[in-house]
């Protein structure tokens, strides 16, 4: 979707939303609360419409202002990230080779031609350390190597391969690049200009933030990534991330086995109650869902320890954000 594409639509979903009776819109936030609270995994649930809460529930867990390990809503957030940096020049685009910026001399195979875009999209070619193969991988003395030792699967590019491995290499790429720690890059671009915070997370055993995973941010903080996406990537008047990265990051380049929904820079694409939305999902049942046409943001947090497949529980949360959707 082009940025002046998103805008237009942005401008009807605003339309629609201050057409519809103010009663209707109230019920329909209060049949979601309800429909929300039946489910015991669910943490919170947070809707934005026009910037403002429409939803904001929480029935267990740490609430709404405090910190939630938001799994691999990481790997969006990694995104994010990864845009600001190349529109600080810190990284040349997605098409940067991975090992320069790791340090590492060449190869002789396809690991010589993964670049930052592959990555991204999931694509890195390298045999996925998630999974099953998770619990091996954190127990390894270092985690770079371990990830870049994996088998190759295919071409860097060709398949979508879902990794936790390949997106550590990212982030380790961009704290190399820029000589700045990921907590501090999340907390300088991103915290400071929208007021929000990351806790600190794991680290691997060389001191690198785990890229892709397991990063702590309050649901209501994370509501406001989400709107600050919407606003074509800006806060207050000012840019945080440029409106062509989001575009670039909703260019649909893989496809998910599990869902079937497609796969951009960190971003899930799908449709749902007949409009595009692009999400964030997580371990547990964590999720940051933007619906531009809609203008619409919704965060649901849920138990970390608990899986959410998509043929069981988050099957049941995309019914909620089908009924979020519907109800904007």
């Amino acid at each position: 979707m082009t940025r002046i594409a998103r805008r237009s639509l942005l401008a009807g979903g605003v339309a629609t939303c201050v057409a519809a009776p103010a009663v209707l819109r109230a019920q329909g936030a209060a049949g979601l609360a309800d429909a929300a609270s039946r489910y015991d995994q669910l943490h919170s649930i947070l809707v934005l419409r026009g910037g403002e809460e429409v939803v904001a529930q929480a029935f267990r867990g740490p609430g709404l202002d405090r910190v939630a390990n938001v799994k691999s809503v990481s790997k969006t957030l990694l995104s994010l990230l990864t845009g600001i940096a190349i529109d600080r020049d810190e990284v040349s685009g997605p098409d940067a080779a991975l090992l320069p910026l790791l340090g590492r001399a060449p190869t002789g195979d396809a690991r010589d031609r993964i670049t930052l875009g592959d990555l991204l999209s999931l694509r890195g070619g390298l045999s996925s350390t998630s999974g099953p193969n998770y619990g091996e991988w954190v127990s390894s003395g270092n985690w770079v190597e371990y990830a870049l030792d994996q088998p190759l699967q295919s071409e860097p590019g060709e398949r979508f391969i879902y990794s936790t491995g390949s997106t550590h290499l990212l982030g380790v790429a961009l704290a190399r690049a820029t000589g700045n720690d990921l907590l501090s890059l999340f907390r300088s671009w991103i915290g400071a200009p929208l007021g929000i915070d990351f806790a600190p997370w794991v680290a691997d055993p060389q001191g690198n933030y785990l890229g892709g995973n397991d990063m702590g941010i309050s649901p209501r903080d994370l509501a406001r990534v989400g709107q600050m996406v919407l606003q074509d990537g800006a806060w207050n008047g000012a840019s945080v991330v440029s409106p062509d990265w989001i575009d670039a990051s909703w260019t649909a380049r893989a496809r998910s086995p599990w869902s079937g929904d497609r796969y951009g820079y960190g971003w899930f694409l799908t449709e749902l109650a007949g409009t595009p939305v692009r999400y964030a999902r997580g371990y547990g049942g964590q999720i940051l869902a933007v619906a531009p046409e809609r203008d619409t943001v919704i965060v649901i947090t849920s138990d970390p320890m608990r899986p959410a497949r998509s043929a069981g529980y988050f099957g049941d949360l995309r019914d909620l954000l089908t009924q979020a959707v519907a109800a904007s």
